[in-house]
């Protein structure tokens, strides 16, 4: 399966991507046709595997120009380049058996990177690789568009290059308003679009990328390394000085406050040319937990203990089904999934608090989707905890649309005082945001995409251990605000290998 990541798919979920929402996997040996339709996005999206951790290795960058007869809203760069963020895992091509083998024991210990890659190289700090060292050449004086993606698959990532400031202009496909700055911050399954003016000393450059870590100090078994490529001014001088490092600018793994500094800067360029629509009159809201929880196994099935790691949303991990829900829905096929997803958490509790009781940690299982009228106007805000004191942050991504980050702050979110400070005018227009460690996220977007769509965090561990949803909005009144019919031929369903334990497979061919 490929995922179009930001691209809103029109009412046609049935080429949006997620195994298990609105497809069944691609049998090897077999094909599918995807159609992609880009109707709003400008700027740089990409695509990527979704099934289990294969995005690892199979990702790439889609740029979206503006329309002919019109212009960047800044003045026309003098050149362009992609940088794709990856990760490395010494599994290979086992990485998948190596996560099921983990899975269907109940082990935490699932596979960890074990470096993160500038356009597929680690740069000159890894011997393996510093003969490979990606190399930007630029000439003095010109300015350079850099069109970011952060495929790593679980971690956040700090971004800077020595003796440089950087100017955001867009990110997920949409233009921002421009903000000088000397890093940035970027959460995985994020695109943002920069202009690096080449204003320094004929030389070379660090371009640098670190992992910033959100979890405690006492959290250490991730990789260290820096990924590094190199910005070289062209010309004629002597390259056997050492490229600077941004010794300066480049924060620590750790720099919580280095990283909000950059989120709360974030801003919708929202302009005549490119307008927002910020939903002011909301319908419909919700309020959900983004939390890491443990199951019970049945029959001992868990060869660790009884219970294995989990994380949900308002405390269900999310349960991969037999047949996708995009035909379950279609098709009225019953028992595939419920339509009771809860508006709120079952029990309400000091979400942020230290030493909360593990008893709360105890997680459901099901496959729980939230129902939407077509046009309603949604609010959620998403609510980070300290249950299993495993507190960090959440990028949570929505498929088939953007949504505006109207408000975030740390602690529980009080419902009375937050939202006067929202951000109305100019939120930052996104499919993917983080909620903050031990905070809150608020977002809003108008329900005028029918069909199944996807709702998860981009950690892929989180998402792996259930941080994952969907969304049905139901059609509108016309045709043109209906779900689409769907292909002539539809990959067949084969039951979920993350099956609950003991149950046996079976096979379902699509009837599409």
């Amino acid at each position: 399966m490929i995922c179009r990541h930001g691209v809103k798919q029109l009412r046609n979920p049935w080429s949006d991507g997620p195994e298990h929402v609105t497809q069944c996997a691609i049998p090897p040996g077999t094909n599918f046709t995807y159609e992609v339709n880009l109707t709003e996005d400008e700027g740089t999206i990409w695509w990527h595997a979704d099934n289990e951790w294969t995005r690892y290795a199979v990702h790439g960058a889609i740029v979206v120009l503006p329309c002919e007869g019109s212009s960047f809203p800044f003045p026309t760069p003098d050149g362009e380049h992609v940088i794709l963020l990856g990760s490395w895992y010494n599994e290979g091509t086992s990485l998948n058996k190596a996560l099921e083998m983990a899975l269907s024991i109940g082990s935490r210990d699932i596979p960890l990177a074990t470096g993160c890659m500038i356009n597929g190289q680690f740069g000159d700090f890894v011997p393996c690789s510093n003969e490979t060292t990606p190399h930007l050449f630029v000439d003095y004086g010109k300015t350079y568009l850099i069109r970011i993606v952060n495929a790593v698959v679980s971690a956040e990532m700090f971004i800077t290059i020595a003796n440089h400031n950087m100017m955001l202009v867009g990110m997920d496909g949409a233009y921002t308003k421009p903000i000088v700055v000397s890093y940035i911050m970027i959460e995985p399954g994020q695109t943002m679009d920069k202009i690096v003016t080449a204003n320094q000393s004929s030389g070379r450059y660090y371009m640098a990328a670190q992992r910033f870590s959100s979890e405690d100090m006492t959290v250490t078994d991730f990789s260290h390394a820096v990924a590094t490529a190199i910005i070289q001014y062209k010309g004629k001088y002597s390259l056997t000085t050492p490229p600077c490092y941004p010794n300066d600018t480049l924060p620590f793994y750790y720099d919580y406050g280095a990283a909000a500094s950059f989120t709360q800067q974030l801003r919708s360029l929202a302009t005549k040319e490119h307008p927002i629509d910020v939903p002011h009159d909301v319908t419909a809201r919700m309020f959900i937990t983004a939390t890491m929880n443990f199951v019970s196994c049945p029959d001992d099935s868990c060869y660790m203990g009884e219970t294995k790691m989990s994380a949900t949303l308002n405390n269900i991990s999310w349960r991969d089904p037999s047949v996708d829900v995009l035909q379950a829905y279609y098709r009225n096929i019953s028992g595939v999934y419920t339509a009771d997803f809860p508006d709120i958490p079952a029990v309400m509790y000091n979400f942020t608090g230290d030493d909360l009781l593990t008893s709360l940690a105890e997680a459901a299982i099901g496959t729980a989707v939230k129902l939407l009228n077509y046009n309603e106007t949604v609010e959620i805000v998403f609510q980070g905890t300290n249950l299993l004191n495993a507190s960090g942050t959440h990028p949570m991504h929505m498929h088939g649309y953007s949504f505006y980050a109207v408000g975030l702050g740390l602690g529980n979110f009080n419902n009375e005082t937050d939202p006067q400070a929202y951000n109305l005018v100019d939120p930052p227009k996104v499919s993917t945001f983080g909620v903050p460690k031990r905070g809150w996220l608020a977002i809003r977007f108008r329900a005028s995409n029918p069909g199944v769509w996807d709702w998860h965090c981009h950690f892929d561990r989180h998402m792996t251990w259930g941080m994952d949803t969907a969304f049905i909005v139901k059609n509108g009144d016309t045709e043109e605000t209906s779900l689409r019919p769907p292909p002539s031929y539809m990959p067949p369903c084969i039951a979920s290998k993350h099956k609950l334990f003991g149950e046996t497979d079976q096979n379902l061919e699509s009837d599409i």
